[in-house]
């Protein structure tokens, strides 16, 4: 089979597509893949990396206020879609997938227009542009989660969960936390604002660290690369704490993830995920600069079944921080309630599901 996988922008667009080739190619390993994104996304390097074959075409996002930009836009959509069909001839895929971003539009429009099955997967709770866009010409639309169902065709939407989920699941591994100066057997939070770091999460945090420093919990603490300096500066004046790691940057989070008991972090689709695959509690601070306000819509799915506390951005506080935190960590009963809750969200065959809808997608139009 042939495939051609689209997405970018973001890594919670590119992840998911990855995780998808790899476990396809672990099935299939006659399978051939070409992935189409932009030259200046992070998919360019990413994809790459993975030697995965890659070709870009020139594509932007539409802005969400009147704009002559738009019509640029218009006209690099309508030469996309005809790079796109070039590229899809050259290929001949039996399917194309678009897990995300403004790359996807042209490309996966092409290839519906030219009669090649075509699955769009929305992360989110609440869908982007194109995917609404797309929706209209997809044979079907992969989702994560229930509440994103009432924005596409009821006849194509398909519950498959994120394939990231199924590359986390595992069993705790030995030595992750005695690698980061911390102790086997002790109750471990994650705190991360992803991988730049998050300013609101790590001023509460700084405020904390003192009280921190007295908990019989311990902490990892990720800062974020440019947040790291100023941080460990701050960190300095209250001497050494024994029970908290502050790196700034995590390169393999899937074993970290193994290794915890609960995570604060934002509220991201690709993070949530992997952490109800695993089964974690977590306190999730949405961020408030994201299309359609949707990672507070993620997180409060994860709210209502009690797999997590949501504390907002504008509203988070270190006393606020402290008193959610320690609800959790002080709590052995919470804590497993919450981590059981958060299981039950978990899609752990988010890649099995996605990769048995594209063979039927295909066995059935062909």
């Amino acid at each position: 089979m042939r495939i051609v996988v689209t997405g970018g922008g973001t890594g919670g667009h590119i992840y998911p597509a990855l995780a998808l080739i790899r476990t396809i190619k672990q099935r299939y390993p006659e399978t051939e893949f070409l992935y189409i994104g932009t030259q200046k996304g992070l998919e360019a390097d990413i994809v790459r990396r993975e030697n995965i074959s890659f070709e870009a075409i020139h594509i932007t996002g539409f802005k969400r206020s009147l704009s002559f930009e738009n019509i640029k836009t218009i006209f690099r959509f309508l030469k996309g879609v005809k790079d796109s069909k070039t590229i899809l001839k050259k290929f001949h895929p039996d399917v194309v997938i678009g897990t995300g971003g403004y790359v996807c539009g042209p490309v996966v429009y092409a290839a519906a227009k030219k009669k090649i099955p075509t699955i769009i997967h929305e992360q989110n709770s609440v869908p982007g542009l194109t995917n609404k866009f797309l929706s209209r010409y997809v044979d079907k639309v992969a989702v994560c989660f229930k509440e994103v169902e009432e924005f596409f065709p009821k006849n194509k939407v398909i519950l498959t969960g994120n394939p990231r989920a199924s590359e986390v699941v595992g069993t705790r591994k030995p030595g992750i936390l005695k690698a980061l100066g911390l102790k086997e057997g002790i109750p471990t939070v994650l705190i991360t604002g992803g991988s730049r770091g998050a300013r609101p999460i790590n001023e509460a945090v700084l405020k904390s660290l003192s009280s921190l420093s007295r908990r019989p919990y311990q902490i990892i603490y990720v800062t974020g690369q440019i947040h790291y300096d100023h941080v460990m500066e701050e960190a300095s004046l209250l001497g050494k704490q024994s029970n908290i790691a502050i790196v700034p940057f995590i390169h393999d989070m899937q074993k970290v993830l193994t290794s915890i008991d609960v995570v604060v972090g934002r509220a991201g689709a690709t993070s949530l995920a992997e952490i109800t695959a695993i089964g974690i509690p977590s306190i999730l601070v949405p961020s408030p600069y994201v299309t359609n306000n949707h990672q507070e819509k993620n997180a409060q799915t994860l709210v209502e079944h009690g797999a997590a506390i949501m504390l907002l951005e504008r509203e988070l506080s270190s006393k606020q921080f402290l008193e959610s935190l320690d609800s959790i960590m002080l709590n052995d009963e919470k804590r497993k309630m919450m981590g059981d809750a958060s299981r039950k969200l978990g899609m752990r065959d988010a890649s099995e599901r996605l990769t048995n809808l594209m063979f039927q997608l295909v066995n059935h139009r062909f």
